[in-house]
């Protein structure tokens, strides 16, 4: 066993070590406190959910600015906000903790098994009717994960709401994600034998104009114009109609009550074909696919719970359910050339 013969000099040593190792310490606790503040939007709600002070929140969110020396927070009376710099440091915090829970946990566990919380976030329908069996199935093999689904009729901050994943329908113009195409979807038009009845069946595309076209108002995928593609060519139709929705649902449910015809992914509207509730029409012509795609923060390591979700889900949405009513217009031949 080595000895020093310097009590002074090893006193401060040790001292300089101990220092050190505080430092580090209490710069990954004001990390979390810095994630938390970001979170909340508010140095009060932060302290209460973390048992601190409010002095203590301060200090630790003073102590990065000082030592970054940048302002990271914009601080008035009546809000607090991010700034550029402070929303790129953010991530790296968001990053760098998720790394140091997975280490902690893998070494207590003594193994590498997916654990911990996965926040998912997703559209609302596929999140209800899709997604969620998904995660049962998931949780079944891996019991130590526990799962947030938020369900958004818009595109989440992954890094603002702390998301390890998002699923995503349509095109993807955020080009800092890392994206896993988990299906292509087919689109099909439909409406209720009540309408039909009432206002018959379009046969051609261009029919469609005279019909009440019920759209879709979300972001990532536009709806004023339907395009189709067919025996008689490639028609791009003008979707015009007297209902509009955010939500793919009351568009759903407004076509099962006779209101008018909708452009709708398969797994949306699937169940209520193979029902009858629904019926499809222009079935010579394709309507556009859309893709599904996993997408997440850019990570050098990537989270066991993360990698294990996103494999499962490719797995299992390789031949979806919801294709079953549609097999005979090309969506099975569309995943399998995916596939291969």
């Amino acid at each position: 066993m080595l000895q020093c013969t310097n009590s002074k000099q090893c006193r401060y040593s040790c001292e300089t070590l101990t220092n050190n190792y505080l430092i580090n310490m209490d710069k990954l606790q004001s990390m979390r406190v810095f994630t938390k503040v970001a979170h909340c939007r508010n140095f009060s709600r932060a302290a209460e959910e973390l048992e601190l002070s409010r002095a203590m929140v301060s200090k630790h969110v003073n102590h990065i600015e000082n030592a970054l020396g940048v302002r990271l927070i914009h601080r008035t009376t009546r809000q607090l906000s991010l700034t550029e710099a402070g929303q790129q440091y953010l991530a790296r915090c968001q990053q760098i903790l998720a790394d140091v829970e997975e280490a902690e946990q893998s070494i207590v566990a003594g193994n590498y098994r997916p654990k911990g919380t996965l926040r998912v976030a997703a559209p609302p329908s596929f999140g209800m009717f899709h997604l969620t069996p998904a995660i049962a199935a998931y949780k079944s093999f891996y019991p130590e994960v526990d799962v947030v689904l938020l369900l958004h009729d818009r595109v989440p901050d992954l890094a603002e709401e702390e998301l390890d994943l998002a699923i995503r329908l349509g095109p993807l113009e955020d080009s800092t994600l890392i994206a896993h195409r988990l299906a292509s979807v087919q689109t099909v038009v439909c409406g209720s034998p009540a309408y039909f009845k009432r206002r018959g069946r379009p046969v051609h595309p261009p029919e469609l104009s005279r019909h009440n076209c019920l759209r879709l108002r979300y972001p990532p995928l536009k709806s004023d114009t339907w395009v189709f593609r067919g025996p008689r060519g490639k028609f791009e139709i003008p979707a015009r109609g007297t209902f509009e929705s955010n939500i793919a649902d009351a568009l759903r449910v407004a076509a099962i009550e006779g209101m008018g015809l909708i452009l709708q992914p398969a797994y949306m509207v699937g169940a209520d074909v193979a029902a009858g509730r629904l019926q499809t029409i222009l079935d010579d012509y394709e309507s556009e696919r859309v893709d599904l795609h996993a997408v997440y923060l850019h990570r050098r390591h990537l989270s066991a719970k993360v990698r294990t979700f996103v494999d499962f889900l490719k797995d299992r949405f390789l031949q979806p359910r919801w294709a079953a009513p549609f097999d005979g217009r090309g969506e099975g031949e569309a995943h399998h050339a995916r596939s291969n």
